[in-house]
């Protein structure tokens, strides 16, 4: 299978859904029926291949979330090249390490963007950047308008069909030592995932599905829209930036929205909203909530006001399933700290140190094999072999089986700071923090945060007190070279950072010591201390 069936099968004229019936939404401004998007991604496709784009060439995709992200992304995947999906958030350095490890050639962006990236182009592979003026302002100077990759072929790309194991598309995700790693999503990664759901939640052509995060993310792309593309149902995007609940309230009533995707803290939104219990979502079936367990007044507020809403909480990542377990609107009522079950095809094991299942009860780490789970990364085999073990993913995170056999996700083998619904490498943020004139050393650990979860906290040792560098000057050298998320919101001064006998930073010492901040109304005040916070 590959994930050229979700257009392919509006070309037989077999299936059995309506082909004019909505497939995609950006909001409630435009709207593709199922031929439509098919015509339109076969036009890219056929455009691409006239630009020289051949099978397992990399294209970047620099987007914004919009109407044309999925014809470009399935445009790109039909001819056998690789889509590489890059996080709009990052920095010029960032954005110039991932096309270049990927090796991308081809780079379609918003044209902000493009302007962006510009500076850093001469340094990557990129060859040719092709930019969509959504932001009514003109193309930088090295781009051409994407009109051009619009041919007027609507008959399918003259191209074999790619096999299940050829790779789809790579997204780099973060890890805790070093650089992001590609994850290599296979066409049969990315089908199997989208059955799946459609499986699991009996999803149909009557399913609206509403995803509310950003589209170079697995949680926009493959939760729910890829599920209800695959079933014939019709998916909404929202657009990217400045989260608004009553946006997406206006949108489930005028839509009639059956699913729709809520971050804790968006749904956190919803349930303090002043008119939450006379809002009309009738229409809706589930809210889908992962990343952090759903607090219990959530779950019970929603289910008192709302009882026809199953909220399920999920939990997965992006090299082992995006959904890998899940539960059901009872077991988050009985049990909210836990995540549920196995999604359908899916294992999950937790094991000790030595790869060896533990006992029932005790905690281990999570272990997923599934025909979703991502068997490498892009030219890593030293990290590949670390994490890819005999069709298992080791994900570093611990977890238990509960008394009633949910799996309850307990911590993180791995130092993974978790903010906004974003993963952050604190050894990326201290390799930023070290080269600013001033600092001796720095250790960058997760605080408490009330809307965040987690905060970015930077413990830095300056070379003396004479250069100690001004925090907010700190802040502003990381906000530079990193995603804006990424930045300390926290910056502590001390003069020695505690460390085991073999020289290892002992972060769990500086989580517990700094935890307070998470609670401190007024960071980058002084503290008593003498410690500048």
């Amino acid at each position: 299978m590959d994930t050229a069936f979700f257009l392919r099968r509006w070309e037989t004229g077999l299936w059995r859904s309506d082909g004019d019936a909505p497939a995609l939404s950006f909001e409630d401004e435009c709207t593709l029926s199922h031929r439509q998007l098919t015509a339109i991604s076969n036009r890219i496709a056929h455009g691409l291949l006239a630009q020289g784009v051949r099978p397992g060439d990399r294209v970047g995709l620099l987007l914004y979330n919009c109407l044309e992200y999925v014809p470009i992304y399935l445009a790109v995947m039909r001819i056998g090249a690789i889509a590489v999906r890059l996080n709009f958030r990052l920095a010029e350095e960032e954005l110039s390490y991932c096309l270049n490890d990927a090796g991308a050639e081809v780079l379609i962006a918003h044209a902000g963007l493009a302007a962006r990236v510009e500076p850093v182009l001469s340094e990557t592979p990129v060859r040719k950047c092709f930019a969509l003026a959504a932001e009514q302002r003109s193309l930088p100077a090295h781009c051409r308008d994407w009109s051009e990759l619009l041919r007027s072929e609507t008959s399918p790309p003259p191209v074999e069909r790619p096999h299940g194991d050829t790779p789809a598309m790579l997204m780099y995700t973060s890890g805790t030592t070093g650089r992001p790693k590609g994850a290599v999503w296979t066409h049969a990664n990315t089908a199997w995932f989208a059955a799946l759901q459609a499986w699991h939640w009996s999803y149909g052509p009557d399913t609206v599905a509403m995803t509310t995060g950003p589209m170079y993310h697995v949680g926009a792309v493959e939760d729910l829209l890829s599920g209800a593309l695959a079933a014939g149902g019709h998916s909404i995007v929202l657009r990217s930036g400045g989260f608004d609940i009553e946006r997406v309230v206006r949108l489930v009533e005028q839509q009639g929205v059956t699913d729709l995707m809520l971050f804790p803290f968006m749904l956190y939104e919803l349930l303090h909203h002043p008119r939450f219990e006379e809002m009309n979502l009738g229409s809706l079936r589930r809210i889908v909530s992962g990343g952090d367990p759903v607090l219990p007044w959530a779950i019970e507020k929603l289910a008192e006001a709302w009882p026809q809403i199953e909220l399920v909480q999920i939990y997965g990542l992006t090299e082992g399933s995006p959904v890998a377990a899940c539960s059901t609107g009872e077991e988050s009522r009985r049990r909210p700290d836990a995540v549920g079950r196995p999604m359908p095809l899916t294992e999950i094991s937790l094991r000790d140190d030595e790869g060896r299942p533990v006992a029932s009860g005790a905690e281990g780490e999570v272990w997923i094999r599934s025909p979703v789970a991502v068997q490498e990364y892009w030219n890593r085999p030293d990290a590949s072999a670390e994490t890819f073990v005999d069709g298992w993913v080791r994900t570093g995170d611990l977890g238990r089986t509960t008394e009633c056999g949910l799996l309850q996700i307990s911590g993180r083998k791995k130092d993974m700071i978790r903010s906004g619904g974003e993963n952050i490498y604190p050894r990326e943020v201290e390799d930023v923090l070290v080269r600013c004139p001033g600092v001796a050393e720095a250790a960058v650990i997760a605080v408490p945060d009330p809307k965040l979860l987690e905060a970015v906290c930077a413990v830095v040792v300056p070379e003396s007190e004479q250069q100690k560098p001004d925090p907010e000057a700190l802040v502003e050298w990381s906000r530079q070279r990193l995603a804006s998320y990424k930045k300390p919101r926290h910056v502590v001064f001390t003069d020695s950072i505690p460390r085991t006998p073999s020289g290892k930073i002992r972060k769990h010492v500086l989580r517990d010591r700094y935890r307070h901040l998470g609670s401190d109304p007024s960071p980058g005040q002084m503290s008593g201390s003498g410690e500048r916070q």
